[in-house]
């Protein structure tokens, strides 16, 4: 695989399209310096996916877009697009060209396009890792980064080195294991938590599962009760049932025969006519009889009324009473004259005319008034008089009509008992057939007691049969059809007493109260019980197998790391072997190696260990050992990398860089520069191991030097005129050199 062509276009100083082909292993980018020639390398950066708007000389998106100029307007957008070779399917996609894509917006926001599919920057940084690249890292040294595998940490030194090896695709994986881990642990706490949770109520439940085990128990043993009872008890109303039928059917056929019986002797009784008619007449002289009594009883009643007001009205006068309405007693006239007899007397002694005229004044009025009352009064008497006169008429009149209707009583009670004499002697014929009678009217009120007596044992058979049928529903209802199968149960034959069965009955009851305390809703908690145990199983089985997943994670993140140290640990040995040739080459012998941290220089990170035990168990991370450059410079005594001057750091990293690139060889390497600080001689042994580098690499140089040009195939010029944006020019030298030629 390698980098077929770039495509610039409204990207930082590239205003217009811009098209790069890299059709040679090595290719060169030259120009001015301001001409845009970096812009080429953070293109390559920018398409793969670099996010630091500081590596790319930004501060926002925006920054990366042409701005405008003195003949060309700004854009809205920026897009970089390269095409790269996939012939050795090292990108695992089944295309011969993978085209990548990325254009950024004014507001910032990066859109990816993979073979024209929209796609994420996710999906883009996965696709390259697997062949080793990215948007940063040992095979683009942007402008002023040649001195950085120097000037770095010997933490991130290490990260670079294990970039170049090719084992991001392991970390990422062991990452992506450790994240799984960490989520699998926690799922791994949920379940815990939630069976720890339902715990306390599967045990609630395991012990209503015993109260209902020993409600089944019960149950089962009451159906078992149930069904000697209802077999004892359909036996004993069959037998009632054929008893009651056999104590109904005798007197009912009895009570018909009697009742015509009955009606032939009341037929024979009938048929004597005088019987009848002399019964016809005592019961006409009886009505007779009857009225006579009633009139007399209504005279005796008035007669008894007109005696007792002639009795209240001889009481009055026997005892002297003043009659009634008179106006001025006798005493009170015996009283006045007395009065007026001394007024007199004592005007004739004092010789008073006018006092003798006043009396006698008084004397007229007196006997004037007394004169009219009297009047009045003998009025009255009178009046009261006749009264008294007609109620003695009355009364007379009475005592004579009680005394006839006493004598007319008095006959008819003789004739009654005349015809009744007549009809006894006439009845004679007919006693026979009334005793008969009487006979059959006693046998037909026997027979109908013995009726009755049946007809209440059959209404009580009903209530015992519609009681049996309640039973029979209150059975299923309480243990099920199981109840009810008593049809082939098996019993004691034999004649038992109905209280033997009454004391069966009173049992059953009592297993019901055990029952019914027992507690119902067995069903209900079974089913509960069986969810929540099924719940509980499948949550156990769940952490069996997140333990088992969490192990397997363990044993992959182990295995991963196990391998990213015996990989790391092979690399650094290949790549100490083409460090130490590179850097032997570059300064005409010396050594030089990558080393790992040892013991005494990580105080500060053992400090950082102690500190980091302290922090939450998320914020732990695996602590490796760093890198660090061993160098003996041949003819001196210098052994660290601060003791270097700036061009024996440039030689010092670009010998690095190459060692590193010729390990695990990179698709392609982008070269910023990295020459400018070298001298001819330097230079010289830079172009050569260019060319050596590139039998394994792509080399895309973005230089000043003459002698790193002509190794190139092909050259690219980035100028820059008034207008302010860059343009490109390109020459291959191999076709021109066969034109020269």
């Amino acid at each position: 695989m390698y980098l077929k062509s770039l495509e610039l276009n409204g990207f930082k100083s590239f205003a217009k399209r811009s098209d790069f082909q890299f059709a040679t292993p090595v290719t060169a980018v030259v120009g001015p310096n301001g001409s845009g020639k970096s812009n080429v390398a953070e293109a390559i950066s920018f398409v793969l996916g670099e996010q630091s708007m500081k590596s790319l000389r930004g501060k926002r998106g925006e920054d990366l877009i042409w701005n405008g100029g003195r003949t060309l307007p700004r854009v809205g957008r920026a897009s970089v697009k390269i095409v790269l070779d996939n012939k050795s399917r090292l990108l695992p996609v089944d295309f011969e060209e993978v085209t990548i894509e990325r254009v950024v917006h004014r507001d910032g926001v990066s859109d990816y396009y993979l073979n024209g599919s929209t796609v994420r920057l996710r999906d883009v940084v996965e696709l390259l890792s697997g062949a080793g690249i990215g948007p940063s890292g040992h095979h683009i040294i942007s402008q002023g980064e040649a001195d950085k595998m120097l000037s770095t940490t010997s933490a991130e030194r290490r990260e670079i080195l294990e970039e170049a090896m090719g084992l991001k695709i392991y970390q990422y994986k062991k990452r992506e294991s450790e994240k799984k881990l960490e989520k699998t642990e926690e799922n791994v706490k949920q379940v815990e938590s939630l069976r720890r949770e339902i715990a306390p109520h599967l045990r609630f439940l395991g012990r209503q599962m015993e109260k209902v085990s020993r409600a089944r128990t019960l149950r089962a043993e009451l159906a078992a009760a149930y069904r000697q009872y209802f077999k004892r008890e359909e036996i004993y109303l069959t037998g009632r049932r054929r008893e009651v039928g056999a104590e109904l059917s005798g007197p009912a056929a009895e009570l018909a025969s009697l009742k015509k019986e009955l009606a032939k002797a009341k037929a024979a009784l009938e048929t004597s006519e005088n019987f009848v008619k002399g019964r016809e007449k005592v019961s006409e002289l009886e009505e007779k009889l009857r009225r006579a009594r009633e009139e007399k009883d209504a005279i005796s009643r008035s007669l008894g009324r007109v005696e007792g007001e002639l009795s209240a009205e001889e009481k009055v006068q026997a005892e002297g009473s003043e009659p009634e309405g008179r106006k001025v007693p006798l005493s009170k006239l015996e009283g006045f004259a007395e009065a007026v007899a001394e007024r007199v007397l004592e005007a004739e002694r004092q010789t008073d005319l006018n006092a003798l005229k006043s009396a006698l004044a008084a004397v007229r009025r007196f006997i004037s008034s007394f004169l009219s009352a009297e009047r009045e009064t003998a009025a009255g008497q009178r009046s009261r008089d006749d009264e008294r006169k007609k109620l003695y008429a009355l009364k007379d009149s009475l005592a004579e009509k009680f005394r006839l209707a006493a004598e007319a009583e008095d006959g008819l009670g003789r004739q009654i008992a005349l015809e009744r004499e007549k009809l006894e002697r006439e009845k004679e014929g007919g006693r026979r057939a009334e005793r008969e009678i009487w006979r059959i009217q006693a046998a037909e009120s026997q027979t109908a007691m013995r009726l009755s007596a049946a007809e209440a044992a059959r209404e009580k058979l009903s209530l015992e049969e519609a009681e049996f049928k309640r039973e029979l529903g209150e059975a299923a209802a309480i243990c099920g059809r199981e109840a009810l199968n008593f049809a082939g149960t098996q019993i004691e034959a034999r004649v038992e007493e109905r209280e033997e069965q009454l004391l069966r009955r009173r049992r059953l009851e009592k297993m019901k109260l055990r029952l019914e305390e027992a507690g119902g809703g067995g069903a209900e908690v079974e089913g509960e019980y069986r969810e929540a145990k099924e719940r509980d199983a499948y949550l156990e089985r769940e952490l069996s197998d997140l333990e088992k997943s969490a192990g397997s994670l363990r044993e992959l993140i182990r295995s991963l790391g196990e391998k990213l140290r015996q990989e790391f640990e092979a690399g650094l040995q290949r790549i100490n072997v083409e460090f130490q040739k590179f850097f032997a080459l570059m300064f005409g012998g010396g050594t030089a190696a990558l080393v790992l941290e040892k013991p005494g220089k990580r105080v500060r990170i053992e400090l950082e260990e102690v500190l980091l035990a302290s922090a939450p168990p998320e914020a732990e991370k695996e602590k490796e050992a760093g890198i660090e450059i061993e160098i003996f410079l041949p003819h001196k005594k210098i052994r660290t990398l601060e003791a270097l001057s700036g061009g024996e750091r440039a030689l010092t990293s670009i010998a690095l860089i190459f060692a590193v690139s010729q390990v695990k060889p990179p698709p392609f390497l982008v070269l910023d520069e990295t020459d400018a600080a070298l001298d001819e001689a330097n230079s010289r042994r830079y172009g050569d191991m260019v060319e050596n580098l590139a039998a394994v690499s792509q080399l895309i140089l973005i230089t000043h030097n003459r002698e790193t040009m002509s190794r190139a195939g092909a050259l690219y010029g980035v100028t820059m005129g008034s207008e302010g944006f860059s343009r490109v020019l390109s020459v291959k030298l191999d076709e021109a050199v066969k034109v020269a030629k």
